[in-house]
């Protein structure tokens, strides 16, 4: 079955950010599994490039509507290059083949007996000469009196209204008073397309159940014509044989679905009614909760008056929060995208959380950025990738980089692969967070079989050659499974990780097929970890309010006063000593505490440690940290602590743990001076 997928199309008059990209990432990792699965997929949008707020930006900056849209489409499709999302094509709405559309829809329409005309009372601004939209008028509103109120509703008391109940309402445009003028506007005749829209929607998988509830409200509640027009001066398509009326954003903005696919098609030598209105193409529009009334009653009730195919169906998201507040630009929390990436934060990153949060019903997601630093850090890096740092050392120093010519246990990756078709189902219902929890309980699996069956000891031991191999060799072949089952979430991820493997790019197809006789290359690090100063940089990036200034300016942190002063002699008495940790394990009864098996050298060490809040156990074995050695043992109701582990914090401010880490060459036993 052939799949067509399209986002809603971002206004290019501002930035994409990360409340966009949700949206955008959600459908390019449905699209990239349909892809691995081998099914025919096209992934289409575009800028919606029309409409008053365009016109008026480009006029205060000193250039054309052109150049403002130009501007915003290198903008745009720099920013999804980043993070990853994979369209075929991204066009704009102010084309010749959207103009096509958007006539040919209108005149079949107009055919059609769809189209009516009457006149109506507007504000109007006299000084710009122009009709006021609805969020172009301010004042004070009719219900709490809130005064600069936008002309649709109350951003305090949530009251909707007209923008002629505003009290001393103004122009935002020139800030003059306005006046009533009446025009003549051309409608779309929605309120006959009742009984075709209740079949429409009661058709199965077309919307979810709280979306098609929230539509038959509307229903109920009786339709009404849609105003399909504006008057000049205003940026888009002039409506055929009506001088100085031009077509209302929200009908040829649609339309752009249509197209740029047929763009698309033209440029890659396609036959586009071929593709978009044969029976076996399934239409999928991906879009936000905040414009579900146009995209399921205004827009499907169109294409079928007009004589057009609709799409199959509609999978809406709600909406995105950041640390559970609405984004804001004081706080440095409406996120573009371009921050983001400017701050060094790998997009993967972001991908993979979201992923983690996406269900397929309309809920909210919140971006925490503590839960994020955790999430990444003991998910992605911690347990997932730590499994190819975990073995390819060994293979490395061990056998030449070469894996074992057969796999004599395979129980381990049998189960890995049992969750194959439940984890199929759940992609393919855009279960996102189900798919992912399920694959995570399974290298939580892995790392366990790590754990007992210790390959950093099976090195050392005479004859257990063989038994290290076939550890390392099971453990590359579970990595390669998982790379298969995220690859539609962290397809950057999992291209490094086909370079290392030295493979071909994996498909779902290739979950049966095992990697054994063969030669990888030498291992790297694949990702590193998530720091507060990331996410630091990420908010400073995003502050644009700057005259805020605070009554009592203070550090960001509360320091500690230095203690006092000590002789050299004093601190020669501490024995700090390079420690590896071949094993970390959860304290069961303590809430604080992991315990730890620290190499020193000459004899290993039981240590409890306090740092449970801020490190999952298994992201910790390998490392080498600093302990101190010769601290008196101390007894504990969970045994005996024989030393202490460094680690920095700002625990005043909530800033986590941070054990210290060598760089690279320390070795166990050496003393730090």
């Amino acid at each position: 079955m052939r799949k067509i997928v399209t986002c809603a199309l971002p206004y290019a008059n501002g930035h994409i950010h990360l409340g966009h990209m949700t949206e955008h990432v959600q459908a390019d990792i449905w699209v990239r599994f349909q892809r691995m699965l081998g099914n025919e997929c096209y992934f289409i949008c575009a800028d919606d490039t029309h409409g008053t707020p365009i016109m008026l930006k480009a006029e205060q900056q000193g250039i054309t509507p052109e150049e403002l849209i130009a501007n915003f489409y290198a903008s745009h499709t720099a920013d999804f290059a980043g993070f990853g999302i994979s369209y075929d094509h991204f066009y704009s709405t102010n084309s010749p083949e959207n103009k096509e559309c958007a006539y040919d829809i209108y005149n079949k329409l107009r055919a059609n007996n769809k189209i009516a005309t009457r006149t109506i009372s507007q504000l109007f601004d006299e000084e710009k000469q122009m009709f006021l939209p609805d969020r172009f008028v301010k004042g004070t509103c009719p219900k709490c009196k809130a005064e600069d109120q936008y002309g649709d509703s109350c951003e305090k008391c949530g009251a909707t209204y007209s923008p002629t109940d505003l009290i001393n309402p103004f122009s935002v445009v020139s800030g003059s008073k306005p006046v009533m003028r009446e025009s003549e506007h051309y409608f779309y005749k929605l309120s006959e397309a009742g009984e075709f829209l209740a079949s429409w929607l009661s058709s199965k998988g077309r919307l979810q159940v709280e979306a098609k509830n929230k539509m038959q409200e509307w229903l109920d509640g009786g339709l009404q014509d849609w105003d399909i027009s504006r008057d000049k001066p205003y940026f888009g398509f002039e409506i055929p044989d009506a001088p100085g009326k031009y077509f209302y954003v929200w009908l040829d903005a649609p339309v752009g679905y249509l197209s740029s696919f047929m763009h698309f098609c033209k440029e890659k030598g396609l036959d586009f009614n071929g593709l978009w209105n044969a029976e076996d193409t399934e239409i999928y529009h991906f879009i936000g909760k905040d414009i579900l009334y146009f995209h399921a009653l205004f827009w499907p009730a169109v294409l079928h008056d007009a004589g057009y195919r609709t799409p199959n169906s509609l999978c809406v998201h709600g909406f995105l929060t950041v640390n559970g507040e609405k984004m804001s630009k004081s706080r440095g929390t409406f996120i573009t995208a371009r921050s983001y990436l400017d701050s060094g934060l790998n997009p993967e990153f972001f991908r993979y959380y979201i992923a983690s949060k996406l269900t397929a019903k309309i809920e909210d997601i919140d971006l925490s950025f503590n839960d994020f630093i955790a999430r990444i850090n003991s998910e992605l890096v911690g347990k997932y990738v730590n499994i190819a740092s975990r073995s390819a050392g060994f293979l490395s120093k061990k056998f030449n980089n070469k894996l074992a010519s057969s796999i004599i246990d395979k129980s381990l990756l049998n189960d890995i692969l049992s969750i194959n078709t439940e984890l199929n189902d759940l992609y393919s219902s855009r279960e996102f967070a189900k798919a992912i929890k399920l694959v995570m309980a399974k290298i939580d699996d892995v790392n366990q079989y790590v754990d007992n069956m210790k390959p950093w000891l099976l090195a050392k031991e005479e004859g257990r050659e063989n038994d290290l191999h076939q550890v390392c060799t099971t453990l590359l072949n579970a990595f390669r499974v998982f790379a298969i089952y995220l690859k539609p979430i962290v397809p950057n991820l999992v291209s490094e990780i086909e370079e290392f493997l030295n493979i071909k790019p994996l498909t779902w197809s290739d979950l049966d097929l095992l990697l054994v006789d063969h030669t990888i290359n030498n291992y790297k690090h694949l990702i590193t970890r998530v720091e507060q100063d990331m996410i630091d940089k990420v908010i400073e990036l995003n502050k644009q309010d700057t005259t805020v200034v605070e009554t009592k300016v203070e550090s960001k942190y509360n320091y500690e006063a230095i203690a006092e002063t000590i002789a050299i002699d004093d601190f020669s008495k501490i024995d700090l000593r390079i420690a590896k940790i071949v094993a970390a394990n959860h304290v069961e009864g303590a809430d604080k505490l992991i315990q730890l098996t620290l190499d020193i050298g000459s004899e290993t060490r039981n240590v409890f440690a306090g740092i449970k809040s801020a490190y999952d156990p298994a992201t910790l074995v390998g490392k080498h940290t600093v302990m101190v050695a010769n601290l008196a043992p101390r007894k504990m109701k969970f045994g005996m602590s024989e030393g202490m582990v460094l680690a920095a914090s700002f625990e005043d401010k909530g800033h986590g743990l941070y054990i210290l880490e060598p760089h690279d060459g320390a070795l166990p036993g050496m003393r730090v001076k």
